[in-house]
Order: structure tokens, then sequence, then C-alpha cells
């Protein structure tokens, strides 16, 4: 079946599948959104028991898709693996690090004898909320705006510089820390913080069986809702009046193009009709939840997420995009097409992506299984697994 497929249609496959677990990253980063909340919906000890345990039973969900995005990039895309996780590894150390307290602090958090108290291993969750979430959409706020790195594939047959012989350099001493002075960049980082913030607080609200919690989280609903919409309208704007990364289909070589973004959205209309969707349900989520109490607001805002982000994502490596540009030298800019795995690699890799629906069958019925019913302070109370 896949083997009567071109190159260039399994690069595209596999873009899409990368993208879509990307998308699936972001809607799971609830997590992390609700790891900031904390100390602002929990106002007691019982209170910040309960909002740790609805978030601990989803944590691992989160951090294995994570896992998966990556393994997925690597695989489909090795080019971009070294190059970004090679050169600019002081941003993608951070996210780890990041993301390693987390794990800590759920394992931790209430064991006997725990001598740096609950409190330690709540700012752990914070500080994995906040910078992880920030973190991770600075990094993918250079796949518009560019990196400062060069690639050149003839430095393996290169034996006698007396260097190792690496594809890929970044050319700028932070190792892709300069990301942060792109405030599109940044923009971005605080898009994903404080929708993870708003996905957070929906969650809380379907699973929390306690009133003086849901009071609050609606308050903070709306608090953090009109600084998502302030960041995501600028980013968005900024995106599509920026000039992009463009590839000529002979040639292969990149330039700007003014308005790229703006073109790939109208070149593409079901992605445009995507992203209109997801936007969509995203504010219908948000204010059915303000404005009429309720509690399954999540979902359509979760399904909203998914939707934008894999819009987003689309565009930045369908239509002639280079999805990751150089700054450095536009000519190494990595494209779908430049950056794969062989036609052999993307072929076997594709009969294995055939088992993705099942593992999200798996997912669905033990996020059903775990959330049967709410959460509530006397469960707390009982002889079961706390974190």
């Amino acid at each position: 079946m896949f083997e009567s497929l071109s190159l260039l249609t399994l690069q595209q496959y596999w873009w899409i599948i990368v993208s879509l677990l990307g998308s699936l990253l972001v809607f799971l980063m609830f997590v992390q959104g609700g790891q900031t909340l904390i100390y602002t919906l929990g106002k007691t000890e019982i209170q910040r028991t309960m909002l740790v345990n609805v978030l601990g039973r989803k944590w691992e969900f989160t951090f294995t898709t994570l896992v998966t995005f990556g393994g997925a990039f690597f695989a489909s895309f090795p080019l971009f693996y070294s190059t970004s996780f090679g050169g600019a590894y002081w941003v993608w150390m951070a996210i780890l690090l990041c993301f390693v307290i987390q794990a800590i602090a759920y394992e931790f958090r209430s064991k006997p004898n725990n001598f740096l108290g609950h409190k330690a291993y709540e700012i752990f969750l914070f500080i994995n909320g906040a910078l992880g979430t920030i973190l991770v959409g600075t990094a993918v706020g250079t796949f518009f705006t560019g990196s400062m790195f060069s690639v050149n594939k003839m430095n393996l047959t290169d034996l006698t510089s007396g260097k190792l012989p690496v594809i890929s350099a970044w050319e700028g001493p932070a190792h892709g820390l300069e990301a942060v002075l792109n405030f599109q960049n940044v923009a971005l980082g605080l898009v994903v913080f404080f929708l993870a913030r708003i996905l957070g607080i929906l969650y809380f609200m379907n699973t929390v069986e306690q009133s003086e919690i849901f009071t609050r989280a609606k308050k903070q609903l709306l608090i953090n809702t009109v600084p998502f919409l302030v960041f995501f309208l600028y980013f968005v704007g900024s995106l599509l009046l920026s000039d992009g990364f463009a590839v000529d289909p002979t040639t292969k070589v990149v330039s700007m193009e003014a308005f790229k973004y703006l073109h790939n959205l109208l070149e593409m209309p079901v992605v445009l009709i995507l992203f209109l969707i997801g936007v969509i349900l995203v504010l219908f989520g948000v204010l059915k939840s303000i404005f009429k109490t309720a509690t399954n607001g999540i979902w359509f805002a979760g399904t909203g997420t998914v939707f934008t982000v894999l819009a987003l994502l689309l565009i930045a490596g369908f239509n002639n995009t280079a999805y990751y540009p150089s700054t450095f030298d536009l000519q190494h800019s990595l494209t779908i097409e430049n950056s794969s795995s062989s036609i052999f690699t993307l072929t076997a890799m594709s009969y294995v992506s055939l088992l993705v629906p099942f593992v999200l069958a798996y997912i669905f019925y033990a996020w059903k299984s775990i959330n049967n019913k709410k959460i509530t302070e006397d469960e707390m109370n009982e002889d079961i697994h706390v974190y």
C-alpha cells in the first residue's frame, strides 16, 4: 500500500502525523496550565491535594505524547532533530529539566517522611507549568521566524579538518536562547501558557466536585482569557502580515515572500477552514463555561486547540515553505523534502503508523475509566494512592 506512494507524498503524510502529535501535545498541556493554578484555586491543603490528584492522573499522557512527538520527529525528519536538538540545546535542556522535576514532584509529593514538604514539590509543578509551556511555545515560534544555524551535508566526508564530521552547526553563542529576543516567539510562548491555564481551568470545572474551587475557576477563566486573546491576536496578526520563507518548487531556492503564511492559508482552504473552526471552538468552550456555567467546555476548547495548532503547523511546512528557516543562510533552511528520512524508512514507519488509531482508542478508554466520577474531598481521605 505505502510502497506505491511517492517520496513527497510520504513526507507530507509524516508532516501531518508530526503536526497532529504536536497539536495533541498542546491540548494535553492543560496539565501544565493547571499546575500553575494550584495555589490560586486551592486555598486549603485538602483543596490543593484534590487539584494535584486531578492532574496527577493525567500528567503521564502529556509526558508520553511529548516523547512520542519527539520520537516521530526524529524518525521522520532526522535533520531537524540533529539541527535543533544538537544546536539549540540550551532551550531543549531547559524544557527537559522542567519535565524531569514534574515527574519528581508527582512521585514524591505525598511520600512518607518527605523532608521537603508539599510546598517544595508544588513549586516544582508551578515551574514546569510556567516555564515548560512558555519555552515550548517560544521554540515552536522559530518555525516561523528562523534560527541561527548552518547545514552542510558534505561535512560528513571531510576528514581533514580535525573536527567532528557534523552536518549542522549553530552559528550563535546562545545556542537557541536567542529565540527569546524575538517578541513574536515569546508571544507564541505566552499564548501556549495562557491557553494551557484556560484548558486547565476547564478541566478542573469538569472533574472536581467542590463548589469553592468551581467558583474560583470560573473567575480565573475570564482573567486568563483576556491576555490569551491579546497575545493570540498579536501572534496571528504578525504572522499573517510578515514575510515568510518560500521554497521554489523547481530550483528549491529559499527566498523571502511577503505575506507567505497568509498565502498558505488562502491557497489551502481546508487548512483555513480547520483553523477557523478551531478558533471558534476554543472561544465557544470558554464563553459557554463563563456565561452558562457549563462543565463540558474542556471538550470544545480542547478540540479547537487541536484543530488550531494543527493548522498552524501545516502552514509552517506545506505549500513550498521552509518549516525550520535559517536566518544565517536562507539556503540552509530545512524543508520537509531536504530533512526527511529515506523513502524506505518512511514507508516502514507508515505501516507502524496504522497502529495509531488503536493507541488513541486505548487512551480514550483509559481517560474515560479514570474520569468515571468527579474527584471529591472524601476520596482524598480514603486509603488509596494520593499524589
